[in-house]
């Protein structure tokens, strides 16, 4: 029978469900494949593929190193199918001490530097394992883990290593797979020892306990952990949270009072030449009006100079400011999505990360055993042969001379098993002396006490764990002190709150906002005269709309109709001799709102705000700032209504007339001061809606300007009602706009 053509084997199935099974086998892939690291050994395939092959290439701490790219070559080989690129960025990272904080692979060559310069190529340098990734390694041959086939069947790989270091927590882990990610700081491993050992005695221990032991993370790059220990807490005890972390800085004191800024550490994963570049970059725009210059005076050690504009500037401000805007403060999120022991990716707290490696240590410790035991039973089996041969020796050599099958007559004669007579028929002739025996006899005596510890420590959990905690203890003695187990990170409290003066970020400078009527907002240098406003050129189309003088540390306030408040920093608005910006592309209004005022934000000064219904309120300015481009609602107005005024408060009275020409004053304590609302009514319309608002002293009356003539009335009696009044007409001369300039 012919086979079927399997361009013809066609399976009908809906779109949507063919991508879906493809994408999800993707992302199964990604995440258990690639991205999220085991919980047992901290590590991605491509890392323990790249540290078992290391293994196999005999290429231990003591021996020398050979090319990475033979590295790389057998784990593309056997191993990890993919790119070389990206094996050979996988060992570069486990080499560099600024990137790890207990390096895995030792590098001989360039393997690039803090500055963010890359390694060389991989014909040029070399690698060898550290104790670290011997660590890690102790025990893959014993069969402590398990195996499981390569990608092409031809070899085996481990599925995790038996990790005797918990690496997870001390080199931390960062992955972005499909729908989640990973990222777990770096920490001290003593410090990680001790919660550990403490773990061990008391397994259901508190986060706040264990957070004693193990205060933060500890960075390769050193810094200053500035979190409270609340929010570290609670980071841990979630999985889920971040850490601010600091450059580590001094005050070096010159000559006649003269002083500058020295940065010795700098957060972790920030390339220093890119800080640099950012923080020359603002000092060239003008946004750090405290800083004169930085240097780079780094040679192994970082050394960043900071000179101040002058001896009088406050050094904590002037880093307030710096931290701000640069990467010289950064905040590294912690999220501790892992691989459990089932290969499940879930978020785990601190606890859950700590049981899961000591359970991975009390697995491989009982496959250890049962594979120690295992050896002994077959050594003590080859001994007792041995011994069987030597007490009758010469029947021993008669059987092997004379018969025809001495291996069947050898166990016949001797109660001899297969294992001990093919081990007596191929022993060596200089082993039949009397100091052998001797020796073989020592040997059977010290694995029969073997076995017998053996046998106590499997049958004794008590005994397992206090095992365990005792290669804790030597885990920590090994590597949590010297240089490379000091702690690098210290951990101060939260720092006090430090006002930053936008002088500080911005040079303060006269400048004129211009907003024509249509949108188009703009800065042009110096205050514009009143004579030059109409020298002002505006698009095909468009008007004046406001003009308004002001510096550029000032903020702007926008109150549009759809009762929202948003705030413009001065200096970020377009500058130029053009038209300018939209305003709508600086904010979110929408394009059924308009502008109804725009003025300089002036701290402690009191608003009325109104809808054209009459029904208002007054705020406090400091309550309408934005802090986001969605601004901020404070007037809730009824469907179809619009807001129409917004007018800083003076005075004791506010005056209100409608466009039906109707004028009604009242106190203006009769207005409540509210942060958000609809206000109560101001004015009562019949045919009509609000026209303009004003706000006075009554002891010095009512006035409004008609052209270049200002009136004004001080016998106000006949429009004095409460609030809430309909009012009566205005008074004569009153201008036919109903306004009151």
């Amino acid at each position: 029978m012919k086979p079927q053509d399997p361009a013809l084997d066609i399976l009908e199935k809906p779109l949507a469900d063919a991508l879906g099974e493809r994408y999800l086998s993707y992302a199964l892939s990604t995440i258990m494949s690639r991205s999220l690291p085991d919980v047992r050994d901290g590590l991605k395939p491509v890392h323990r593929r790249l540290l078992y092959a290391m293994s196999q290439l005999r290429l231990e701490p003591t021996t020398p190193p050979k090319k990475s790219a033979r590295v790389v070559g057998d784990v593309i080989g056997k191993f990890h199918p993919h790119g070389d690129t990206s094996v050979y960025d996988a060992l570069v990272r486990l080499a560099q001490s600024f990137a790890v904080r207990y390096p895995l692979i030792d590098g001989q060559g360039n393997f690039g530097n803090i500055d963010g310069d890359s390694a060389a190529a991989m014909r040029y340098t070399e690698a060898r394992l550290t104790e670290v990734a011997k660590a890690l390694l102790d025990g893959i041959d014993e069969d402590a883990v398990d195996l499981r086939p390569t990608y092409d069947g031809d070899g085996d790989e481990p599925a995790v290593l038996p990790a005797n270091f918990p690496n997870l927590l001390a080199n931390g882990s960062s992955g972005i797979a499909v729908g989640m990610a990973t990222n777990i700081p770096p920490h001290n491993v003593g410090e990680i020892c001790d919660a550990l050992r403490h773990l061990i005695k008391h397994r259901d221990a508190p986060i706040d306990t264990l957070v004693t032991f193990m205060p933060g993370p500890d960075f390769p790059t050193g810094g200053l952990l500035v979190e409270s220990r609340a929010s570290i807490v609670e980071s841990y005890r979630t999985g889920r949270g971040s850490f601010r972390l600091r450059a580590r800085w001094s005050v070096e004191r010159l000559g006649q009072g003269t002083w500058q800024v020295v940065v010795t550490e700098i957060p972790y994963q920030v390339q220093k030449a890119r800080l640099i570049e950012k923080i020359a970059e603002l000092l060239t725009n003008k946004k750090l009006i405290l800083l004169e210059d930085v240097r780079d005076e780094s040679a192994e050690d970082i050394r960043l100079i900071l000179v101040p504009k002058n001896r009088n500037v406050d050094p904590e401000v002037l880093m307030a400011s710096l931290f701000q805007a640069t990467d010289l403060e950064i905040r590294f999120a912690l999220n501790m999505n892992v691989l459990d022991g089932d290969h499940v990716p879930r978020v785990l707290n601190l606890r859950e990360v700590l049981q899961a490696f000591l359970d991975h240590r009390h697995e491989v410790l009982i496959r250890r055993s049962n594979h120690r035991m295992a050896r002994i039973d077959h050594r003590l089996e080859v001994l007792g042969g041995y011994l069987a041969a030597y007490l009758n020796l010469d029947e021993v050599i008669r059987i092997i001379r004379e018969e025809d099958e001495p291996k069947r007559d050898l166990m016949a004669a001797f109660s001899l098993t297969e294992v001990q007579a093919d081990a007596i028929l191929n022993m060596r002739l200089r082993n039949l002396r009397k100091l052998e025996e001797m020796e073989i006899q020592g040997e059977h005596d010290a694995l029969t006490a073997e076995k017998a510890g053996l046998t106590e420590l499997l049958g004794d959990e008590a005994l397992r764990w206090k095992r365990i905690a005792e290669g804790v203890a030597e885990i920590k003695k090994k590597f949590g002190g010297g240089a490379l187990g000091k702690r690098r990170t210290d951990v101060a409290d939260a720092p006090a709150l430090i006002e930053v003066p936008l002088e500080a970020t911005v040079e303060r400078e006269p400048v004129t906002v211009i907003c024509s009527a249509k949108g188009w907002i703009r800065t042009v240098r110096g205050h514009l005269a009143e004579a030059d406003h109409e020298d002002v050129k505006y698009k095909d189309g468009d008007s004046k709309g406001f003009v308004i003088p002001c510096e550029t540390t000032d903020k702007l306030l926008v109150f549009a109709s759809n009762g929202k408040f948003f705030t413009l920093a001065v200096d970020k608005l377009p500058r130029g001799r053009g038209f300018g910006e939209p305003v709508r592309l600086m904010i979110d209004l929408g394009n059924d709102a308009e502008i109804v005022d725009l003025f300089r934000h002036q701290p402690g000064r009191t608003l009325l705000v109104a809808g054209e219904d009459g029904r208002g309120f007054q705020v406090e300015e400091a309550e309408v700032l934005a802090q986001t481009r969605s601004g901020k609602q404070v007037l809730n107005l009824e469907d179809g209504k619009a807001a129409r005024i917004c007018h800083p408060v003076v005075g004791d009275h506010l005056a209100i007339i409608g466009n039906n020409r109707k004028l009604v004053i009242f106190p203006l304590a009769q207005v409540p001061v509210m942060t958000r609302g609809k206000g109560v009514q101001l004015q009562k319309y019949k045919d009509g809606s609000i026209a303009d608002v004003k706000t006075f002293a009554i002891a010095e009356g009512l006035s409004w300007r008609q052209g270049e003539r200002v009136f004004r009335v001080t016998d106000l009696t006949p429009w004095l009602d409460n609030r809430a009044g309909v009012g009566k007409m205005p008074p004569n001369g009153f201008p036919k706009q109903n306004r009151f300039t």
